[in-house]
């Protein structure tokens, strides 16, 4: 699988205040990496998709996900916030990570779930969760999160 976190892709230290913030500056960030063309339609989608089931897992974990035709290659964006936000969750706790996948439409079915599953798996694993909390260095958290995805 091709790199699809580079340090540009890890964003730290955010200031949001709720979820559709969160979203929102989720969704405007792959114009500026030229991997989408058009951010309200991902946001949009993305809020659709909270509607219809959440996207937040435990331990202060989410996962927003968005395939359209908005977005012209496989891109995870990953959010920290330095604050917890409410964010309807699995375990009903508040979220301050999301690891955000963006796919293309015409890859729906084959990149958007595998990128899906291999990330619900990595937030399964508590060492790879302690490093993305701890992990204050962009490219750090990028490096290990493509290691990871690439297994």
């Amino acid at each position: 699988m091709e790199r699809s976190v580079t340090e540009r892709n890890v964003l730290l230290h955010q200031q949001t205040a709720t979820g559709e913030e969160t979203l929102r500056i989720i969704s405007d960030y792959p114009i500026a990496l030229a991997a989408a063309d058009d951010a309200y339609e991902v946001y949009a989608g993305f809020l659709a998709r909270e509607e219809v089931d959440q996207t937040g897992m435990v331990e202060g974990f989410a996962i927003p996900h968005r395939k359209t035709d908005a977005v012209k290659r496989a891109t995870v964006i990953v959010f920290k916030n330095d604050r917890k936000l409410a964010w309807p969750s699995l375990d009903g706790e508040p979220v301050d990570i999301a690891m955000a996948l963006l796919v293309p439409g015409q890859e729906a079915g084959t990149k958007h779930l595998r990128l899906l599953s291999k990330t619900a798996v990595l937030l399964m694993d508590d060492g790879f969760k302690k490093l993305l909390c701890e992990g204050d260095d962009a490219t750090f958290v990028a490096d290990a999160i493509n290691a990871e995805l690439e297994r």
